[in-house]
Parts: structure tokens; C-alpha cells; sequence
């Protein structure tokens, strides 16, 4: 899930229409307001695009909340900081636990740290954003205090209820809006990329519900480094292909979920999958399909080469692999799914694993694993 900030037509017009004022009561010096005008216009654009002042490499400062413990970290190159990990209600919510379980998870998160909280329209068809508000609503938490992201492109049954077209996104975030009973999300997702629209068209469209209040950032989910880096306001002055350069020059951060890969990385599923588990459900027939193939037999394998590791840290494995996502640089904040909460309780836990997950631990984790090595500055210190 990958975060990019728009730059608003509205913030281009309003300062331009001062420079035309100024313009017209300095008439005697044309040329400095000119040059002002300039300055200004080329001052607001860069800090719509965060590159006002050099960078060429983003550092993410961190934070630790002293009562909880959690770290929390800029979304992107956005000033929007987030708790480095955030409650995801794929699924979860209702669909697999019952509205007191969901209020659970909440308050456990909360309580902890947690200031993101991700759904989207699509989720349990609008529902999971229903009992996400309703707990918010029901627990008098500060708003202010609150990261909610939602993601949009599967509204409805009807051909104008999905997609990323202007109409959509205005009316489907509007929708979201009404369900989740707020003024505003946080962040508003492209939940994934739309051939049927002009780029142009969803760009627009996301800077309007901006300038209208209605979110105060946009992302992308689900879309490819070229795709994120090609609309009107990355294009033309970041072109770059991969995702490491992505985070680098364009500072863009990163929300990944699924970080246990449903269970395969715990182990649960090393006998098979249980009719009571997640991955019995229909829409988790890839990952049965996956964890039966001959493929996911290997990664079952590789478990056994991993546990030793987990053991030497003091942790589980669950704890273990979040810690390692959250050690990539880019990463802004790991998604947790949890279904009870002691699932989630053990999965926060990864937070005081973090420190142990050193450029060595890293390195020996990824040559279990097959990944491509990454140089020391890849990771964060």
C-alpha cells in the first residue's frame, strides 16, 4: 500500500489571485512583483510536493510514546505521523468477530498506541466502516488524536458505484463518510488502479474531496511503482520505475498489510487448514490454494530455519515478522489483522522486538528467506 500527497489546484489559484492584487496596487515596480509572484507560485508548489529544501535521501524521524511504548513515524514525506503499527479491519470486521470483539481489538490498540485505524467501502459491504464508527463514536476518543484511512473502487453493484471515476470517488467517499459518521478520513485510497480512467480525472477528483475537507490526504493501494510515479503530480519530476526509488526521491511511505501472510509465517497452518481458520473462507481461497501448493511447502520449510532465530530473540514468530517489516526502510506503519486479542496483544509485542532486529539478524532472516541483501542504509537504525 503505497501513500502520495496531490498538490490542490486551490491553494495554486488563491495565492495568484493575491499576486494579482499586489500586482495591481504596486504598479510602480512591475518586475519585483513579477519576480514575487514567481517566487510565490514556485514556493507553493514545492511545498505541496515536500521538496522545498533538497533531500536526497528521506529520513524519517522517529518517535517513542513513553507511556505505551509505541514508535510513530511520518506517513511518506506528508507530516502526517502514524503509529508504526495500525489496526486493519479486512475481514475482521463485521464478518469474522462480533461488534464487542471489534470494540475489543480497539481499545486494546488504542490504549497501546495505535492511532491508525485502516477499512475501506468494500469491506463487509460497507459494514466494517459502520462498526468502525460506531466504536469511535461509542468510546468518545478525540478525533484529533485519531489516523482513519479508508479506501475506495468497489461501492456498489451498479457500473457507477465502482471504479476511480470523479463521480465515484466524490459520491463513494461521501458514502464512507456517512458510515463511519465523521467530517473527514485521515487518508482516501485508490484501492487499486482503474484502466477506465484518465489519470488526470482521479487526480482531479482527489484533490477536490481535499479542498472540499472531506480528506486530508490521498494514497494509492495495490498499484505499481510506475503507475504511482506517472500522475500529473509525481511524473514529471520524479520518472522512476522501482519502488526503492520511490522511496527515496518521491518519499513515498509505505502502509503494508498482511505482514504474517495470513498465517503462513506463524506456522498455524504447517498441518493443513483448519475449517475454523481464516483461510477456509471464500475470499481466502488464494492463500489455501497457496498454502497447499508445492510452493507454500517451501515456505513452511523455511519456518524450521526461522524459529532458531526467534528463540535467540526472545520472541514468537509472529513477532518476528513483523519486527522485520517494520525494519524496511519506507515502511511507515504494518497493518495487523487480529481476530482475538490476545492475537493482537503478541502482535504488538513485535514493537520491543525492533531493536533487536539488527543489520546481522536482518541479513541472516533474508538469506533464509532468498531476499535480495539490502545495503546497511536500507534499514533503520
Amino acid at each position: 500500500m503505497q501513500v502520495s500527497i496531490a498538490c490542490t489546484e486551490h491553494n495554486l489559484k488563491s495565492r495568484n489571485g493575491e499576486d494579482r492584487l499586489l500586482s495591481k496596487q504596486s504598479s510602480n515596480a512591475p518586475n519585483v512583483n513579477a519576480a514575487r509572484a514567481k517566487f510565490r507560485t514556485v514556493a507553493i508548489i514545492a511545498r505541496s510536493l515536500g521538496t522545498f529544501t533538497p533531500q536526497h535521501h528521506i529520513s524519517l524521524k522517529e518517535s517513542t510514546a513513553k507511556q505505551t511504548g509505541m514508535k510513530y513515524r511520518n506517513l511518506g514525506k506528508s507530516g502526517l505521523r502514524v503509529s508504526c503499527l495500525g489496526l486493519g479491519t479486512w475481514v475482521t470486521f463485521g464478518g469474522q468477530i462480533s461488534d464487542e470483539v471489534a470494540e475489543r481489538l480497539m481499545t486494546i490498540a488504542y490504549e497501546s498506541g495505535v492511532n491508525l485505524f485502516d477499512t475501506a467501502e468494500v469491506y463487509a459491504a460497507g459494514k466494517a466502516e459502520v462498526i468502525l464508527g460506531s466504536i469511535i463514536k461509542k468510546k468518545g476518543w478525540r478525533r484529533s488524536s485519531l489516523v482513519i484511512t479508508t479506501k475506495l473502487y468497489w461501492g456498489g453493484k451498479a457500473e457507477t458505484e465502482r471504479g476511480l471515476s470523479r463521480k465515484h470517488i466524490i459520491e463513494g467517499l461521501k458514502g464512507s463518510l456517512q458510515r463511519l459518521q465523521l467530517e473527514y478520513v485521515d487518508v482516501v485510497f485508490a484501492n487499486r488502479p482503474d484502466s477506465n480512467t484518465p489519470m488526470e480525472e482521479i487526480v482531479r477528483a482527489m484533490t477536490h474531496v481535499i479542498n472540499q475537507g472531506m480528506a486530508m490526504y490521498w494514497g494509492t493501494s495495490r498499484w505499481s511503482a510506475m503507475e504511482i510515479m506517472t500522475p500529473p503530480h509525481f511524473g514529471s519530476w520524479f520518472p522512476t520505475s522501482s519502488f526503492s526509488s520511490c522511496f527515496s526521491s518521491a518519499g513515498v511511505g509505505a502502509m503494508t498489510w498482511s505482514p504474517l501472510a495470513c498465517g503462513i509465517i506463524s506456522g498455524k497452518y504447517g498441518n493443513g487448514v483448519p475449517e475454523s481458520s481464516r483461510a477456509s473462507l471464500k475470499c481466502y481461497q488464494w492463500l489455501k490454494e497457496r498454502i497447499v501448493s508445492e510452493e507454500g511447502r517451501k515456505q513452511q520449510n523455511k519456518l524450521k530455519d526461522l524459529s532458531p532465530i526467534a528463540e535467540r530473540l526472545g520472541c514468537t514468530l509472529p513477532q518476528l515478522a513483523v519486527a522485520w517489516c517494520l525494519r524496511n526502510e519506507g515502511v511507515s506503519s504494518v497493518l495487523l489483522g487480529s481476530s482475538t486479542p490476545e492475537q493482537l496483544i503478541e502482535n504488538l509485542g513485535a514493537i520491543q522486538v525492533l531493536p533487536k532486529m539488527t543489520s546481522h539478524v536482518v541479513n541472516e532472516i533474508d538469506n533464509i528467506l532468498r531476499n535480495k541483501p539490502y545495503s546497511k542504509k536500507d534499514y533503520r537504525s
